[in-house]
């Protein structure tokens, strides 16, 4: 019996020092470069600095920080993304309860004849027990398991956060855009007025035998030129206006955009700080960094399974019996440990561990194409910050230039001492500056809304913890509530 009890203490203390063994070490994770001190057009002279609120509010529109607050809460791809955060903390929940003992209780009843040495016997037979049971994570599958499906939800949850820094840049963009299109328009109405108003004059002096009616024609070209390009600005507010309204959940419509219809003073450009500092501060690096972390805690699941498995059971309970000579009643209880050693797979589980390893290899590859395009597009967005202002700088000056060329051209074929070639070419060239010199400044604002998104932040974190304390059913009431006062609008 000494000997029986020696045996049992042994082998539960092999077990509890087996229980604090891990199959596979965690992998180390490196950068794919070196990070330099600061960006190249800071000039080496980078500096740290605190990370980017809510950014759009520095344009000073209250027609747009109204707009953004109804994108975020009606978007219909955050709504997908939050239910998908709900799909994998359950996954999550799940995972954990295999870490956690089972309790079922389990009943039986029958009625059954049987023959008897007087004929035959029908009698009930019943069964009603509490059973558990717990399988010792030795090996630490099912907590590897649990990490796994954890990291996954934190990573789904970067994934949020960068569903809302991309939905404020695509929403400011395209306010912005409009806004550009319809200055366009009345750019090129005023323009086809001016143009209406040279036609009318030349007109006027072919009449009076002072012109030719070349410069008839090449008035009314210059006019039918301006006309012409009207329906390409037309057509791009439409469009435009149609995607403002969807991105806030609405049927594509006209009205959800406003009417403003003169580009704002750009805000300066926004402190980009340095590249170490990205790291943190770019959702979707860390949501790849998280899933490569997961990635690596499913190979540990993998190799864990290749492993014996030890098994604790047990069942306590009541069972009755019929015989024809009477009832065999009572309490009846079994304990159980069982162990599972797997010997011929196929192959299966060896094949498992390198596809766990082959899908970590995958994601360390988009890890760093993650980070490398994280810093390519802070690097692009500062550089178009730059160029883009000095082009303006040059458009402005080239437009003072058009339009006094412009005028006195116009002024000098009216006294008669130039042909009409000269006006037309400057009123052309005027036009077209202006135009130019609209879409610079509007792309000057697209610039600073790449780089506000490239340098990433987590301004909406208390947006996301408020969303987050509802569950599935309260945002469900929530969106038809939205979907109701929408169509109030």
């Amino acid at each position: 019996m000494n000997g029986t009890y020696t045996a049992i203490s042994t082998g539960l203390t092999l077990l509890l020092f087996l229980s604090g063994c891990s199959v596979h070490r965690p992998q180390k994770i490196e950068l794919p470069t070196t990070v330099p001190d600061a960006y190249n057009e800071q000039k080496g002279q980078g500096a740290a600095v605190e990370p980017i609120s809510r950014w759009w509010e520095t344009f000073g529109d209250p027609r747009l920080n109204k707009l953004m607050d109804k994108a975020f809460s009606r978007n219909l791809d955050l709504a997908e993304a939050y239910a998908r955060l709900d799909q994998f903390q359950a996954i999550t929940r799940s995972a954990a309860s295999a870490q956690k003992p089972f309790l079922n209780i389990e009943g039986q009843r029958s009625r059954g004849r049987q023959p008897d040495v007087a004929g035959h016997f029908t009698g009930y037979n019943y069964s009603l027990s509490l059973a558990a049971g717990y399988e010792l994570d030795l090996w630490k599958k099912y907590k590897s398991s649990t990490v796994a499906a954890r990291l996954e939800a934190e990573a789904s949850r970067e994934d949020i956060k960068a569903l809302y820094i991309s939905l404020s840049a695509r929403l400011v963009d395209q306010y912005y855009l409009a806004v550009e299109q319809r200055t366009q328009l009345d750019l090129t109405d005023s323009t086809v007025a001016s143009f209406s108003d040279t036609l009318d004059r030349v007109e006027r002096r072919y009449r009076e035998g002072l012109v030719p009616a070349l410069d008839v024609y090449q008035a009314r070209q210059n006019l039918m030129s301006a006309k012409a390009g009207r329906p390409v600005f037309e057509s791009t507010l439409a469009v435009t206006e149609h995607a403002i309204a969807v991105l806030l959940g609405r049927y594509p419509d006209r009205d959800t955009a406003g009417s403003v219809a003169e580009i704002p003073d750009t805000p300066a450009a926004f402190p980009a700080g340095i590249p170490s500092e990205l790291l943190t501060r770019r959702p979707d690096v860390r949501s790849e960094f998280l899933r490569l972390t997961a990635a690596d805690a499913r190979i540990a699941t993998a190799i864990a399974d290749r492993f014996p498995s030890f098994n604790l059971i047990g069942s306590y309970g009541k069972s009755s019996t019929a015989f024809s000579t009477g009832n065999i009643s009572g309490v009846f209880w079994n304990a159980l440990v069982s162990l599972a050693q797997p010997l011929l797979d196929g192959g299966r589980r060896r094949a498992e561990v390198a596809r766990s390893r082959a899908v970590f290899q995958q994601n360390l590859a988009r890890y760093h194409k993650t980070v490398l395009t994280a810093f390519q597009e802070v690097e692009d967005a500062l550089v178009r910050n730059r160029t883009t202002e000095e082009r303006i700088a040059r458009l402005e000056e080239q437009v003072k230039a058009t339009g006094a060329s412009q005028r006195l051209s116009k002024d000098r074929y009216l006294l008669g001492l130039s042909d009409y070639l000269p006006v037309l070419t400057a009123q052309g060239l005027h036009f077209s500056a202006e135009s130019q010199l609209l879409a610079a400044r509007r792309q000057l604002i697209s610039d600073r809304i790449s780089l506000a998104r490239a340098l990433g932040g987590d301004w909406m974190e208390e947006t996301i913890e408020h969303r987050s304390a509802l569950d599935g059913g309260e945002r469900k009431e929530q969106a038809k509530g939205n979907v109701v006062s929408l169509h109030r609008e």
